[in-house]
């Protein structure tokens, strides 16, 4: 996938996104320009054709909201303990991981670094995809299509309540109904027709008829076709003058992509998987980008606006075809840095270097979890084929910061070596310790690959990309130490997709800037000079072969992949201004400017300074590595809890 990372570098109290590999960490699997893991999402042709989009429709079954109550309480859970105490917290995280523990050490500028708070507010971090055309997508439309097709805004408001609910629970088979009778009041046969289409329209696979009893018209809801037509977009109802694609604009607020689109597909009653997008997106920013969902209408979707916290959608067109995973030339970023300390010349130079030289492509710290066992050590003991240590470092007791039930399940584990029994002390059975302690109760201890396996693949990728990642971070602070910020004969580059070697009289064709190293793995070639040896050096003392990287499991087989060491940002603009109220935004977003909200009046001089900075980066790359390149500060959550002294909101 291609990743917006963001870890907090704020001198606020982070808040805890999850346990061994964080939720967002899990949904970014990108090691460079391409993906190294499929995702149901994308879809490789432009055009769908009928048989691939009957297809599509034969695959999309609903998911069941809140099944056995879990996910539900999974959700209220996160909620309830995001916050601890401050000091416990900033005490935990002594446990945690330094930008140097996993091979983040050098700089390209030579600017003193300063101080300054990034995302006190999520509203100082700001996102907007670009497409590959260079489009940059903005929310500034709430219209929808016209289109004569379209049911009435009465479909909406037609049935009550308690109507909606137990039709929703006929849709989903939550009772022994096989039927849901609507009486018809004020009976015509405009309001019968509304009715059904009401019915149709928002509780996909049930179909309707009209039945009389007791001298009185009912509308009788019930399954057509089982389980399996239940939420399949409905093929007769989609008029064929209409692209099967509603693409929309969704700006979101503190929600990541993927859950986002969980709490779209819940509202609608339909399958994640018929949503498609280019990219996943940061939980602790505003971001906008475009989604794309299967036959969906623009006015289904526009109705969600009145009921959603946290998003919005608009900028609705109909299209023949869905987004691709990856298919984006990179985001857009606009980030306020608060309470600098920088003086004017300082943060002058600072911000020419960003824009004249760039920073170090390194994988920031979000890939490798935020707690005591980084997720590449797991990754690497994948790779050793060492699955009692996979096991071990999962579920072993950890120091850090980690929810209490996570806490009591890891003891009852080192006590009992039970899985049903540490199991029992998880109410969240969807997070990978969750997962694995399932698979081991199924498939029993001396199967722990078998257990492994029910972790979702892309979960389990994460860790063997981690891995990767940590590599190539140690090995490109090795190269800058030892050649510095020069092309150098045995540096590889790219020409088109394949890499080649720089040779001693072409060297001066090429700058830093053109230069790659390879993530390790079975199909990529090494740099020629010591670098080359220092990456099977590297990998000998982790107890692997770089020249034998197949792993007997194919999926984590490792072809490896090429990243460019320094990241150029485009379009790189900033500006100094003062405030006085933290609390306050200090710049008006998308939906600011739909609402009509006056841009903020800031003082000529104030009580604080802040950095307003923007740039563009391409995909899989990691703003907070531009931005660790701006202030020269460690971007760990444990370096920033040690230097905190007062926790704001």
């Amino acid at each position: 996938m291609e990743t917006v990372e963001m870890t907090s570098v704020s001198l606020k109290r982070p808040h805890s996104e999850d346990g061994v590999a964080s939720t967002d960490e899990i949904k970014r699997q990108k090691v460079s320009g391409k993906d190294e893991t499929e995702n149901n999402s994308g879809r490789n042709d432009e055009t769908v054709t009928e048989q691939q989009e009957k297809s599509l429709l034969e695959n999309t079954k609903n998911e069941i909201p809140n099944e056995e109550g879990e996910e539900q309480e999974d959700e209220e859970l996160e909620d309830s303990e995001e916050d601890g105490d401050p000091e416990s917290f900033a005490d935990m995280m002594k446990h945690g991981l330094t930008e140097s523990d996993v091979g983040i050490t050098k700089f390209v500028s030579s600017h003193k670094g300063f101080s300054g708070i990034l995302k006190e507010r999520y509203s100082d971090f700001v996102v907007h995809e670009i497409a590959k055309d260079g489009h940059v997508s903005h929310l500034d439309d709430f219209s929808v299509p016209v289109d004569n097709e379209d049911p009435s805004e009465e479909t909406f408001t037609v049935l009550s309540d308690e109507d909606k609910k137990r039709l929703e629970e006929l849709q989903l088979f939550k009772n022994k109904e096989t039927s849901v009778a609507i009486e018809v009041i004020e009976d015509s046969k405009e309001k019968r027709t509304i009715i059904h289409q009401a019915v149709k329209s928002l509780f996909p696979g049930l179909e309707t008829k009209t039945e009389d009893r007791d001298g009185k018209k009912y509308i009788i809801a019930y399954h057509a076709a089982g389980k399996k037509a239940l939420a399949n977009p409905r093929k007769h109802s989609w008029p064929k003058s209409r692209g099967s694609y509603c693409h929309f604009v969704l700006y979101k607020e503190n929600k990541d992509t993927m859950d986002a689109i969980n709490v779209l597909s819940k509202f609608l009653r339909v399958k994640p998987n018929i949503f498609s997008y280019m990219g996943t997106k940061d939980k602790r920013a505003i971001t906008v980008q475009e989604i794309a969902v299967l036959r969906i209408t623009a006015q289904r979707l526009a109705h969600l606006n009145k009921c959603l916290m946290n998003f919005k959608l608009g900028n609705f067109s109909y299209k023949n075809h869905p987004l691709k995973l990856g298919e984006l030339q990179g985001n857009h970023f606009t980030v306020v840095l608060r309470n600098i300390t920088g003086t004017d010349n300082q943060i002058e130079e600072a911000m020419q270097s960003l824009r004249e030289i760039g920073f170090i492509n390194y994988y920031g710290m979000q890939r490798f979890g935020t707690t005591a066992v980084p997720t590449y050590q797991i990754g690497r003991a994948i790779l050793q084929n060492n699955w009692t240590e996979v096991m071990d470092l999962i579920l072993k007791p950890r120091p850090g910061a980690e929810k209490g039930y996570l806490v009591k399940c890891r003891e009852e584990w080192a006590k009992t070596r039970d899985p049903v029994a540490a199991l029992k002390k998880l109410p969240v059975k969807r997070c990978v310790e969750g997962q694995l302690l399932r698979g081991l109760s199924k498939y029993g201890m001396k199967n722990i690959i078998s257990a492994f396996g029910i972790i979702p693949r892309n979960n389990r990728l994460m860790y063997i990309h981690s891995y990767q990642s940590y590599v190539w971070n140690n090995m490109v602070s090795k190269r800058i130490e030892d050649y510095g910020l020069k092309a150098v004969p045995g540096d590889l580059i790219l020409k088109g997709a394949t890499a080649v070697h720089i040779e001693e009289d072409d060297v001066d064709n090429y700058t830093i800037h053109d230069v790659v190293m390879p993530l390790p793995g079975f199909d990529v070639i090494y740099p020629k000079h010591k670098i080359g040896e220092a990456y099977k050096e590297m990998l000998v003392a982790d107890n692997l072969d770089i020249n034998n990287m197949r792993h007997k499991i194919r999926d984590y087989s490792l072809s490896g992949a090429y990243r460019k060491i320094i990241i150029r940002p485009q379009n790189v603009n900033w500006e100094v201004v003062a405030y006085d109220d933290p609390k306050i935004p200090l710049f008006n977003t998308d939906l600011d400017k739909l609402e009509g909200k006056p841009v903020p009046v800031l003082p000529t001089e104030g009580k604080f300074r802040a950095l307003k900075m923007e740039f563009s980066l391409p995909p899989s790359t990691y703003a907070t590595m531009a931005i660790r390149e701006v202030l020269k500060m460690d971007t760990s959550i444990k370096n920033q809890t040690q230097l905190n002294t007062t926790w704001l909101r």
